[in-house]
């Protein structure tokens, strides 16, 4: 009998993909929704994004909106080594790793 999957998951790696996911979910995803969406700090959710993601080959650009540097939102260009299907299914079990419940 494996082990459930929730224990094997590594925190980290489930900040990455869960950023991934919303990113690709939400309504343009900037850093104050996706914040609210994981209850992370700023700082938190930027390093997932600039430092995290791209260690895996996934692709975030930021589109800018407007005339502040910060007006805009996040596109999800290449998922890299993640399987957006095996997230989407594991969502759950990602989520209660992390202790976030999404609404």
């Amino acid at each position: 009998m494996s082990a459930p999957v929730q224990s094997s998951l590594n925190p980290t790696i489930c900040r990455r993909m869960l950023i991934a996911h919303l990113i690709q979910q939400l309504p343009k995803p900037n850093n104050p929704a996706l914040e609210a969406a994981t209850g992370w700090p700023r700082r938190t959710v930027q390093d997932v994004i600039a430092k995290g993601l791209p260690g895996h080959g996934t692709q975030v650009e930021f589109v800018q909106e407007g005339v502040r540097n910060n007006d805009g939102y996040y596109v999800l260009r290449d998922w890299g080594s993640f399987d957006r299907e095996w997230i989407a299914a594991h969502l759950e079990e990602i989520c209660r790793v992390l202790e976030v419940r999404l609404d």
